[in-house]
């Protein structure tokens, strides 16, 4: 079944289009691919990039906030960096550019989600806590992209570089690998009742 990539707020995909079009933003970006792409630049994948900011331990309902919309930026036919938009008071507004291994990954995580027999909606999870980038995989490929509640079916595929002992690449179902993550995450501070 073919993969679901939400639209981008037009507004998001303005501001990412607006800044390849500024010289001064393309020079002053950290991507030296970006800085000596040749040819026409295009803005493609948009996926809405949501930040699990606590594991919670098993039994809660994991629930993410909405961070940023990325896009891969393409020069002939490949992905050569990327754009990550921020809300702000007044709205989707252009971030910053970046390269790095995520690209490649990320492109290799929808490639196998493609090919996956159910359908899915792409997003992107953050876990900062572990360091880790994943292709979320949501069950339900018609729901708000801006919703963040990870359902159990949900499925995560942890992008290239992920944390020791979880493999890149391979699908985990939510219900799954959450548990992992909770044991990978130390105990908070203990609170002193001095």
């Amino acid at each position: 079944m073919p993969l679901h990539v939400p639209s981008a707020p037009a507004p998001a995909l303005r501001s990412v289009s607006a800044a390849l079009g500024s010289p001064t933003a393309v020079r002053q970006a950290r991507t030296s691919a970006l800085r000596s792409a040749q040819g026409p630049l295009s803005p493609e994948l948009p996926l809405p990039v949501h930040v699990l900011d606590r594991i919670a331990p098993t039994g809660a309902v994991p629930r993410t906030r909405l961070a940023a919309w990325r896009f891969l930026i393409r020069s002939e036919g490949r992905a050569i960096a990327a754009a990550d938009t921020m809300l702000t008071p007044d709205g989707w507004s252009f971030s910053h550019f970046f390269e790095g291994p995520y690209l490649a990954s990320t492109e290799l995580a929808v490639r196998q989600a493609e090919a996956a027999p159910t359908a899915y909606q792409a997003r992107l999870l953050s876990i900062p806590e572990l360091y880790m980038l994943t292709l979320w995989l949501h069950d339900d490929p018609a729901d708000d992209a801006s919703t963040g509640v990870l359902a159990p079916a949900d499925v995560l595929v942890p992008l290239a570089p992920a944390p020791p002992g979880i493999a890149a690449h391979r699908p985990h179902r939510v219900a799954d690998l959450l548990p992992v993550m909770t044991l990978r995450v130390g105990p908070g501070p203990l609170l002193s009742s001095a």
